[in-house]
């Protein structure tokens, strides 16, 4: 089969990855099997906050803001959201989980849990997709020895792969748009179906801002054989679609932010999470010295929270992660610099 039926089955099917977890049986769950952002530390959560408190001002404070996560996985960021929020904002925030996976047990009853996005244009506030597209199923093509462009199909439940029939010509012109196909052998990622996903997601709001945060790269470097992979309890693994492993690949997120701004009629901030997170207020920087002698415990908080904001900001680890920063109805520049201007 194609690896986006494939990869449908595998994470999103009735004995799917998200469904179940993983064949491990993960006690945490499909998120036992990787770390986030949003489950790495409560900092990242702060920053949103913050995120949430500019887009707050920037809607006039409307008596209901929406907070809506995609892929939410079982609610980290919501139920720190939910804790973090002072009262005068708390008493207006509806907070909502939009996940396939069964709602998490101990999941405080004033988040709501849903298994499909509201109707397009219903939620005023934010939308947030935190590496939700990456796991957004997808076809892959192959460049043939003649130079056509086929898709790549795959065993389910070994994984091994064969070339199939020529794509498509919206395929095609996907590629020709987005990724560079001359070569023999190079392999094509094609993001359509994400592209589809992000602008349905940025069509559910009526005024606010819709944030991607995700693994990704752009035109100019473009990954000759791909990146899909597998994950299962925190390590790559080979990508085998048999729904005991996580599936993921890069998101072309050049491709996937021009889609959502068509659909918002406003331009975009694409930035990286290092730009965005230190735009919120995070930097990473260590406590002076000088407070170990002052105050030793109050320098050993302080360095803990600087290593977790550290971790978040590294250029080379989460901190390169690509923001997606997409206004809908709401003036850019009330947001905090470096968030409300296209790149």
């Amino acid at each position: 089969m194609t690896w986006r039926e494939a990869m449908s089955h595998a994470l999103y099917g009735p004995e799917g990855f998200f469904r179940t977890g993983g064949a491990t049986g993960s006690p945490a769950g499909a998120g036992g099997h990787f770390r986030t952002s949003a489950n790495s530390s409560a900092l990242f959560a702060t920053a949103i906050l913050r995120l949430v408190v500019a887009a707050d001002e920037a809607l006039g404070r409307p008596p209901r803001l929406d907070v809506m996560d995609v892929g939410a996985g079982a609610g980290q960021l919501l139920r720190r959201l939910s804790v973090l929020a002072p009262t005068v904002l708390a008493r207006r925030l509806r907070l909502s989980a939009i996940e396939v996976a069964p709602r998490p047990h101990d999941l405080p009853e004033h988040i709501e849990w849903l298994d499909e996005a509201p109707a397009p244009g219903s939620v005023n506030g934010l939308i947030l997709a935190t590496e939700w597209l990456d796991n957004v199923p997808l076809n892959i093509a192959q460049v043939d020895h003649a130079g056509v462009l086929r898709y790549v199909l795959v065993d389910p439940d070994v994984g091994t792969e064969t070339l199939g029939s020529v794509v498509t010509p919206e395929d095609a012109q996907w590629a020709r748009t987005w990724w560079d196909t001359q070569e023999p052998g190079a392999r094509v990622e094609l993001g359509s179906s994400r592209d589809q996903a992000w602008a349905s997601a940025v069509s559910r709001l009526g005024a606010g801002l819709a944030v991607m945060v995700d693994y990704g790269h752009l035109w100019f470097g473009r990954p000759r054989l791909g990146t899909l992979t597998g994950y299962q309890l925190g390590r790559s693994t080979a990508a085998v679609p048999d729904g005991a492993h996580d599936l993921t690949a890069h998101v072309a997120i050049d491709s996937a932010c021009a889609a959502g701004e068509a659909i918002a009629g406003q331009p975009a901030a694409l930035i990286t999470q290092r730009q965005a997170l230190t735009s919120l207020g995070l930097d990473g920087a260590r406590p002076p010295l000088s407070l170990a002698t002052e105050d030793p415990a109050g320098y050993v908080r302080a360095l803990t929270l600087a290593s977790q904001a550290a971790e978040l900001v590294a250029p080379d680890g989460l901190g390169g992660h690509y923001w997606v920063v997409q206004p809908v109805n709401i003036d850019p520049t009330a947001l905090p610099t470096g968030l409300g201007r296209p790149d």
